[in-house]
């Protein structure tokens, strides 16, 4: 049967991470500082207590505040923006009493893990609030999916955190050279990302790990079977996530993991573990796509036209580097592939952004047909 820390008054990790008699920064545990203090004053004020978001849950949270958990109803904090909505990591100011307790408002986030949800409503969904590093857990188990890394690298640097790529089941590749060269793939992949290669059942890199999430709020993605729920009860030192072992023809998992969960680890620092995500969509992420394929946007500039589009135009320096062989074909088109992604998913709410897309698209649809007739007749390719 699943243990439930948060609700235990024996085995409560949370709670056993706090000062009990309610020390000014008895919420410093979980990443309470002088700035959130100031920005909580006028709550305070109104008799609000401060409390970090732990789970949400059908219209409720748990809260963790000086005094412990605290379950509350969030009716004042669901608007019908669903990036509003509050979510675990959020700061919330949650009534000092009451049956039952409301949640009255959340401290304005200084980062958050946004993806587009899969409807086709286009709506972003929020994973994860006030987080400072992002770390992506890749299974070795399996082929390695880059251009799913890339996805999850570009929704990690817009969101303001920091990525850490975490190549867990390390121990299930024997060979030291495949190990290397696998590593260097996702390198390759992920610049200026650190990438950890760890393993739960030898403990090879955790200390690594456990020093990076040492340093503020953490959250943990990937998809199902990655092994973030094991990695999740290893940095804890206990069981506090369900596992469940990966399908051993394909290595996938099952979504063990059903809600987000804001977890305090006794070596310091704060782990949001998430379920596994079945789709990556991009959201407003066309900063966090620059930042992976850096190496692209830095051809990008010696261009000869400033809105070259790497396509087929002369003087392009991204094409150049591709057949110098300094660029890779497969990152040109993903960079491509997740740009147009995230192109359309704006279009869909910025009407302006639509018509410069038709425009576009009836100026490529003319160049093509000159240049089949050009081909046809002979005659020289027009410039439009």
């Amino acid at each position: 049967m699943f243990h439930d820390p948060l609700h235990d008054p024996l085995h409560d990790p949370l709670r056993s991470a706090l000062p009990q008699d309610r020390l000014p920064h008895a919420l410093a545990p979980l990443g309470w500082d002088e700035a959130w203090e100031a920005e909580f004053a006028p709550y305070a004020a109104q008799g609000l207590l401060p409390g970090r978001v732990v789970r949400v849950d059908r219209g409720q949270c748990d809260v963790m505040t000086a005094d412990g958990p605290v379950r509350a109803d969030t009716a004042f904090v669901t608007p019908h923006d669903p990036l509003r909505v509050i979510c675990t990591g959020d700061w919330a100011a949650v009534e000092a009493a009451g049956n039952p307790r409301y949640v009255k408002a959340y401290l304005p986030r200084r980062t958050s893990f946004v993806r587009s949800t899969s409807s086709q409503r286009s709506e972003g969904q929020i994973l994860a609030a006030n987080v400072d590093h992002a770390v992506i857990a890749v299974s070795l188990a399996v082929e390695l999916d880059l251009g799913r890394i890339e996805r999850f690298l570009a929704l990690a640097w817009e969101s303001g955190a920091r990525p850490l790529v975490a190549l867990t089941k390390a121990d299930l590749v024997a060979d030291p050279a495949t190990l290397s060269h696998l590593v260097a793939d996702v390198e390759a992949t992920a610049p200026g990302v650190p990438v950890l290669t760890v393993s739960s059942r030898t403990g090879e890199g955790l200390d690594a790990m456990a020093a990076v999430v040492a340093g503020g709020t953490s959250v943990l993605l990937g998809i199902s079977g990655a092994g973030k729920s094991t990695l999740a009860n290893t940095l804890l030192g206990a069981d506090a996530m369900v596992v469940q072992e990966a399908r051993e023809v394909d290595g996938k998992g099952r979504h063990t993991t059903t809600t987000r969960n804001l977890l305090v680890l006794p070596g310091g620092g704060v782990l949001i573990d998430t379920p596994g995500l079945r789709g990556v969509g991009l959201w407003d992420a066309e900063a966090g796509v620059g930042q992976v394929f850096s190496e692209i946007e830095e051809y990008a500039a010696r261009c000869r036209f400033h809105d070259c589009a790497h396509e087929a135009e002369p003087g392009c320096a991204v094409l150049a580097a591709v057949d110098a062989g300094d660029l890779a074909e497969r990152r040109l088109e993903s960079y491509r592939k997740l740009l147009r992604e995230n192109r359309r998913l704006l279009a869909k709410t910025d009407a302006r952004l639509r018509s410069e897309m038709r425009r576009d698209w009836r100026v490529k649809s003319a160049q093509g047909r000159a240049n089949h007739e050009a081909k046809r007749t002979g005659s020289p390719r027009p410039r439009l």
